[in-house]
């Protein structure tokens, strides 16, 4: 029905910049709403950013003047782009989208993302 790959994951030091993509495949009709949830170990999935079906953007207060989140219109695909990434941002990165009539919620396997020195 609506599958999410997301790529781009990996191992950078503290301060390095690193961009997240995900690729959204719907055979239920358009997607809706695209963004992006982490999860640190031992801890519960957050929000982090997303882009609204009209282009409106939101993010989490702690990464808004670090990481921009992007979809191109009309296109199934989503980065997020991090720079200034602190140790704090280490987590598995889930990519989440709304697809359907009603909408529904589908979700990616998730990237690790680890920083550390």
């Amino acid at each position: 029905q609506v599958q999410l790959v997301e790529s781009g994951g990996g191992l950078v030091q503290p301060g390095a910049s690193l961009t997240l993509s995900c690729a959204a495949t719907s055979s239920i009709g358009d997607i809706l709403n695209m963004g992006w949830y982490r999860q640190a170990p031992g801890k519960q999935r957050e929000f982090v950013a997303m882009v609204l079906n009209g282009g409106t953007t939101r993010y989490h207060g702690s990464v808004r003047e670090r990481f921009t989140v992007y979809r191109e219109t009309g296109k199934n695909t989503m980065t997020l782009q991090m720079t200034n990434l602190r140790s704090e941002d280490t987590a598995l990165y889930y990519c989440n989208a709304f697809a359907g009539n009603p909408p529904l919620s589908y979700w990616g396997p998730g990237t690790q993302v680890t920083v550390s020195s």
